[in-house]
């Protein structure tokens, strides 16, 4: 077998390959501790938790367990969403009500009311281009991304298709009003650190 007939083999045995699979694959590597495992569109990401992407990922926790049960606000805990071999460990997660995990162990897609996600330099693309598609195919009625770069927060709304129809944008101080959607909270952002 040549080389290039080798690289062919193996590119075609990647096409195959299944979620969990990749999943088992990542868990038997040396990750290094602090970082978080993703894979996008059957690309695997890892990507380190800095201090400042932590404070908001609990500002946020924090806030919404005023209204959620702890068993109901999830992080870093893998989802699967539509699209080819979507498996998110979104940053914050909340569960509706009743939701109850697959006979496979996993969370299903179908239960999630609300996501955000705390940008990181290196994946930032992610967030706003590939999981903001799956999370609107998912039919995920909020999604935040709160943007230390920026300053701001970019809430979306009533998903329509591999969009959001709406958008609105919070600035970093600003409270961000989500008493019209399935949250039913406002949540603030006066403590969300920048970078």
């Amino acid at each position: 077998m040549t080389v290039l007939e080798d690289r062919i083999a193996m590119a075609k045995s990647d096409e195959e390959i299944t979620l969990d699979e990749w999943f088992e694959r990542i868990e038997k590597m040396p990750a290094p501790e602090g970082y978080k495992v993703e894979i996008v569109e059957g690309t695997v990401f890892m990507s380190p938790q800095r201090d400042t992407h932590w404070e908001i990922i609990l500002d946020i926790v924090e806030q919404l367990r005023t209204k959620y049960p702890r068993k109901s606000v999830k992080s870093d805990v893998r989802i699967d969403y539509p699209g080819h071999l979507n498996g998110f460990a979104t940053d914050v997660t909340v569960m509706t009500e009743g939701a109850e995990k697959t006979e496979g162990g996993g969370w299903r897609h179908q239960d999630v009311e609300f996501v955000a996600e705390v940008i990181s330099k290196g994946t930032a693309v992610n967030d706003y281009g590939p999981k903001k598609a799956a999370y609107a195919l998912a039919e995920v009625p909020v999604y935040v991304i709160a943007d230390p770069y920026q300053g701001r927060c970019h809430i979306y709304t009533h998903p329509k298709g591999d969009d959001y129809a709406t958008e609105t944008k919070v600035a970093f101080g600003d409270d961000m009003d989500l008493t019209g959607t399935v949250v039913g909270l406002t949540l603030t952002t006066d403590e969300f650190p920048r970078d």
